[in-house]
């Protein structure tokens, strides 16, 4: 996919608004999951990645091909990211909902289903995000990026623009503060 970035990344560089078009529309989706888990909201994660791809666009002519293209535009997307949530933490009141959802579906909505299964997974999906958003940005980052996009260490270091020992270091705290958080709620 990278080899496909090139003359894509050429000709937007040129002015071609339509090459650029072509890499939102591939890489979009991608960074829009991973940014709506780490801003916990809708809205707020669309308004980034657009935000994103917009800052890329400009900065175009900085990206040097050492990395992936996809690479720079995430660390673009998860720094972008960050920054929101700590914007909106410093001025969130007590206001912290799923961001307009109702509930949670539950993964096989069949009549196979025992009763209540749906109403604990949704509580327990609850716990999980009441817990993460109770994180620090840098720790919900590193979680998010590690246990649920499945990155590899080096490429969250790279992301974030931080050594791999300081990810391990904040993947380990950010665990153990989880872990913290949900036994609390438990109680």
């Amino acid at each position: 996919m990278s080899g496909d970035d090139i003359p894509l990344i050429t000709a937007a560089r040129k002015g071609d608004a339509n090459a650029f078009g072509v890499l939102v529309r591939r890489y979009q989706d991608r960074l829009y999951r991973t940014v709506a888990r780490l801003v916990d909201n809708a809205e707020d994660a669309r308004d980034v990645v657009q935000e994103s791809f917009l800052h890329a666009y400009q900065a175009l002519d900085s990206f040097k091909g050492d990395a992936l293209f996809f690479t720079w535009l995430y660390r673009i997307a998860v720094n972008a990211a960050i920054s929101q949530r700590r914007k909106r933490k410093a001025a969130l009141s007590i206001h912290a909902t799923f961001g307009g959802q109702g509930g949670v579906e539950p993964s096989d909505p069949s009549e196979r289903n025992r009763p209540g299964h749906a109403l604990e997974q949704a509580e327990r999906e609850h716990s999980i995000r009441s817990a993460l958003r109770r994180l620090s940005p840098e720790h919900q980052a590193v979680l998010v990026m590690k246990e649920m996009d499945g990155k590899k260490y080096e490429e969250i270091a790279s992301a974030l623009g931080v050594p791999v020992g300081t990810v391990r270091s904040r993947l380990h705290r950010a665990r153990l503060e989880l872990r913290e958080l949900l036994q609390e709620s438990e109680t």
